[in-house]
């Protein structure tokens, strides 16, 4: 997969590397501020609470 983008993006070596650290930066952006916002709810380690027993010393 990352030989086809490797492939697509257009121009000499230089500026595959600028446009794939762009496509990285864009894709970790998009994660980071849409996506695990939005699956946030679902997750199952949203819960602070530790369960303690207590057993008297």
């Amino acid at each position: 997969m990352y030989g086809l983008i490797w492939r697509i993006l257009p121009g000499p070596w230089p500026v595959r590397l600028l446009l794939a650290l762009a496509l990285a930066a864009g894709v970790a952006a998009g994660l980071w501020l849409y996506v695990f916002p939005a699956i946030d709810p679902y997750m199952p380690f949203n819960d602070g609470a530790v369960e303690t027993t207590t057993s008297g010393g």
